[in-house]
Formats: C-alpha cells, sequence, structure tokens
C-alpha cells in the first residue's frame, strides 16, 4: 500500500480527510498545545483535531495562524461537548468552537459521545451547518453499532466519520466493517494504546524486523486498514516519529499476527 504523509481518503460526501494526523487529546490550553501543533505542521501534518471538551481549541488555532500555511491546506476537526447536546445549544457551541479556533469554517464537527438522549437533535443542528456551509463534512465519535443503526433510522444521510479507539489491542472489526458498508469513514484515535503495550514482544518482533519502533508499528497497522489515524504527543520527537511510517509496509503474516492480538 503506497502511502505518504499527503495521502487522503474520500468522505461519503465528496470531500477529502488527510489519512494520518495529530490527535490533540490532554495536551490542554497554552503553549504546550501551540507548540505541538506549530511542530506538527511544519514536518507536514495537515489533519488536527480537537474538541470543545479538551479546551484547547484556541492554541490550535493560533498555531494553524502562526503556521503561514494556507487554510485551506489544514484539515480541521474539533467536536460537541457533552453538556451541549441538542439542536439550538449545539448551534452555539458550534459557533464558541468557531470563535475560540478563530476560522471561518470547520472542515469535520463530530457528536464526541453518544452520552445523552439529546444526541439526535444535535445530528439535526449537525445536518443545518453542513446544509449551511459552515462545516464540510459531520460525523460522530465513540458511537457503536447500535448508535449508528438510531442514526441512520432517522438522518437523511449518514455520517461522515466515526472516531473511536483502534489498535491491535482493541481492534474493533466489527464497527470496521459495519462502517465500511455503510459509505462511514472510521477514524481511531489512541493507536498508541495509552503507550501501555508498547513493550508487547509480539509488536517487538515485527518493530525489528522493519528496522521500526512499535509506535510506528502501531500507526502503520491502523493505516493499512484504512482507518484515519491521530496519534497524540506534545513532545518534537514523538511527533517526529510518529509521522515516520511511510517508507515502510507491514507484509500480510505481520497484519496477521496484529488482527489475531484482540481476538
Amino acid at each position: 500500500m503506497a502511502l505518504t504523509i499527503d495521502s487522503t481518503v474520500t468522505l461519503n460526501n465528496g470531500v477529502a480527510i488527510p489519512l494520518f494526523g495529530l490527535g490533540t487529546w490532554q495536551l490542554g490550553e497554552g503553549e504546550e498545545a501551540r507548540r505541538a501543533v506549530a511542530y506538527a505542521l511544519q514536518i507536514g501534518y495537515r489533519l488536527l483535531d480537537t474538541a470543545a471538551a479538551y479546551e484547547n481549541e484556541r492554541s490550535v488555532g493560533a498555531a494553524i495562524r502562526e503556521s503561514g500555511i494556507s487554510r485551506e491546506e489544514v484539515f480541521v476537526t474539533t467536536k460537541l461537548a457533552n453538556t451541549e447536546q441538542g439542536y439550538e445549544s449545539a448551534l452555539a457551541a458550534f459557533r464558541d468552537s468557531l470563535e475560540r479556533l478563530g476560522l471561518d469554517y470547520i472542515d469535520l464537527y463530530l457528536i464526541h459521545w453518544p452520552a445523552t438522549d439529546r444526541w439526535p437533535d444535535a445530528w439535526r443542528a449537525m445536518l443545518q451547518l453542513l446544509d449551511g456551509g459552515q462545516c464540510r463534512a459531520i460525523g460522530v465519535s465513540n458511537f457503536e453499532i447500535h448508535h449508528l443503526e438510531q442514526l441512520r433510522g432517522f438522518s437523511p444521510i449518514a455520517p461522515m466519520v466515526n472516531q473511536v479507539p483502534f489498535h491491535p489491542f482493541e481492534y474493533q472489526k466489527a464497527l470496521l466493517d459495519y462502517c465500511h458498508e455503510h459509505g462511514i469513514r472510521l477514524e481511531g484515535y489512541s493507536p498508541l494504546t495509552h503507550r501501555q503495550h508498547i513493550g508487547d514482544p509480539r509488536l517487538a518482533a515485527i518493530a525489528e524486523k522493519h528496522g521500526k519502533t512499535p509506535a510506528q508499528v502501531l500507526i502503520r497497522w491502523a493505516l493499512q486498514h484504512e482507518v484515519i489515524t491521530i496519534p497524540k504527543s506534545a513532545h518534537p520527537e514523538r511527533i517526529r516519529e510518529n509521522a515516520a511510517v511511510f517508507d515502510f509496509t507491514l507484509d500480510d503474516e505481520d497484519m496477521a499476527t496484529l488482527d489475531a492480538i484482540g481476538w
């Protein structure tokens, strides 16, 4: 699979999204987040993932503006907080995120969790935002198959993205297959397992075989499943390491070994 840091996939509404990007959960508001995003943009990252709940939208937006990179080249995702689910509250929350980011539009807006019974009303608000051109794509996060079934039952369109944890130790194959079947692109967060499994000997063996790190093997595995992948780090050396995954390919045996971990 010939992939580069510039590789994109096409969402079900025709919008192209980078296959690889930077997650910003736990980076917080302030200099740490701004520096991490600035460095990632400098070395070629073009997908940035934030959320109202992360409290770092201002820092992400500042780094984009300071980068000198044209807005159209950077794909920005943010998410609706659980406390703002509902129709009018979702519209207001979206405006607040735009203001904090300092942007004219958002590329992808997600419902962060199916946390309350008001998320269907939030989805209806997001349909309006999409129709009005204020965001280019809409989707969900942490939705299971039954949530997606409920959404598809009343929505005129399927979500473009479902963002969930995705790594060999949480290989959500049934969800991945469902999303493929219904034109929903899966996006994987926490691909490095919060480094909880980074010392697994199966990972180590494959990493040694390719002259790579276990973290790089985890990211490459997700990419080869055609899952949008957003590893998070505040450290320049790890941001750089996480992006150095486009000069090797996991073979069928490697993929099978990693696939089997979560079963």
